[in-house]
């Protein structure tokens, strides 16, 4: 099991966004992290990962320890950032 931190950012939109879809997130980032599979791709052109739940994204840091939710976005607005 690795460790999962989330960034100040990624916290704040968790809280804004709908609750069902904030538990849901949660529940697959927690799968993902305790080593279950998930919807987690490389980004190309990027040292970043990112996990999908419907028309949200969360983009990770990946390491042999932890994962950091770096941000949550709306997909519209979630290549645009890094």
């Amino acid at each position: 099991m690795k460790a999962l931190l989330y960034s100040r950012s990624a916290l704040k939109a968790l809280a804004k966004m709908p609750r069902h879809d904030s538990r849901a997130l949660r529940d697959k980032l927690e799968r993902f992290a305790n080593g279950e599979e998930a919807d987690v791709v490389k980004l190309k052109g990027s040292d970043g990962y990112r996990l999908r739940h419907g028309d949200w994204r969360a983009l990770l840091s990946i390491d042999e320890a932890e994962i950091r939710v770096e941000v949550i976005v709306h997909r519209r607005e979630a290549y645009r950032r890094r």
